[in-house]
């Protein structure tokens, strides 16, 4: 059974900083590439941060470039978001996703989110 459990998520005020983790199990890990999305009220959900199946490269959503860092640890089925400098405008329910490109089809899996709230 193939499972992404967010964690990490919470209440934080202006400025401050998050450590969101997703634990996987179902699947082997380390064949797959790593994602973070996230999605607020009424906006549709976007990337934030992505990492490759050895963890040798990474991209980012220009919104969070410079304090976001997205890493991996495959001996722990785990991927990280390291969030700092947080505003108001990063308040969404963050999603893990793993993704699997083979040829000619994509796998996808996704976890339940966890919610980002920055407010004073």
């Amino acid at each position: 059974q193939v499972q992404l459990v967010e964690s990490g998520g919470g209440l934080v005020q202006p400025g401050g900083s998050l450590r969101l983790s997703c634990a996987a199990s179902g699947f082997t890990f380390r064949l797959y590439a790593m994602s973070w999305y996230r999605q607020a009220p009424g906006k549709e959900r976007e990337l934030v941060a992505g990492i490759t199946s050895a963890g040798g490269s990474t991209n980012y959503a220009d919104s969070v470039k410079g304090r976001f860092t997205i890493s991996r640890d495959n001996a722990k089925n785990t991927v990280y978001l390291q969030m700092n400098t947080l505003s108001p405008e990063d308040t969404a329910v963050y999603y893990c996703n793993a993704r699997r490109s083979l040829t000619g089809y994509k796998i996808d899996y996704w976890g339940q989110g966890t919610q980002v709230t920055v407010s004073s």
